[in-house]
C-alpha cells in the first residue's frame, strides 16, 4: 500500500512507547501494532485526532503517499 504511517517516529521524537501511546490514544496496543505495520485499512478521524493531540503533531506528520512501482505518479 503506498500510505505509510510513521507514528515510529513521532514515538521516538516524544521518546514515548507503545504501551504509553496506546493508553493515551486509547487503543489497544494490537491496533497501534496494526498502524506501524501498514495493515490498517482505515484509520476513523476520532483516532487521527487522538493521535495528533497525544503527539503534538499534525496528520501529514504520520501519514504520508508513496508511489507503488507500477509507475504512479503524484497528482
Amino acid at each position: 500500500m503506498p500510505i505509510i504511517i510513521d507514528i515510529d517516529v513521532q514515538l521516538a521524537k516524544q521518546k514515548m512507547s507503545v504501551g504509553e501511546f496506546s493508553r493515551a490514544v486509547g487503543i489497544s496496543a494490537a491496533n497501534i501494532a496494526v498502524l506501524k505495520n501498514g495493515r490498517a485499512k482505515a484509520v476513523r478521524f476520532t483516532t487521527l485526532d487522538s493521535i495528533c493531540r497525544v503527539l503534538g503533531c499534525q496528520p501529514g506528520d504520520i501519514l504520508r503517499w508513496e508511489p507503488e512501482e507500477s509507475g504512479e505518479k503524484p497528482s
